[in-house]
């Protein structure tokens, strides 16, 4: 699969071929169980984009699944719990398993990585 300069450069060579000749004639294709030949238009459009300057985004930094922008508002539930999403924990770059030490404030909440500085960012 072309990428960058050289994905330009191909589709600029191609001139005015179709859609699925540009996809195929920079090499993104792939096989299906059955043996036939799948395009993959999104593949190639978002190398496009990323090749003329366009910039997406990374993947999870400041978005969820629906795209929805993050608020940085929560509720405490019904529960009790106070919930952070999936987003903003992907955005810190935080994993499964990581611990927090739990500081109290007045009418805050302040989460210390163990092993961290107790550091306002």
């Amino acid at each position: 699969m072309l990428t960058g300069s050289d994905l330009l450069a191909k589709v600029k060579e191609l001139g005015d071929a179709t859609k699925s000749e540009l996809v195929r004639e920079c090499g993104y294709v792939s096989t299906k169980k059955d043996g036939s030949e799948r395009l993959n238009f999104t593949a190639f459009y978002e190398a496009l984009l990323e090749a003329k300057g366009v910039s997406l985004g990374e993947s999870g930094q400041g978005r969820g699944k629906g795209g929805r922008k993050l608020s940085f508002v929560t509720k405490v539930q019904f529960n009790g719990n106070l919930l952070v999403g999936k987003a903003y924990t992907a955005q810190l770059g935080l994993e499964p398993g990581d611990e927090f030490e739990i500081k109290l404030g007045r009418k805050q909440i302040k989460l210390i990585p163990i092993g961290g500085a107790d550091e306002d960012e």
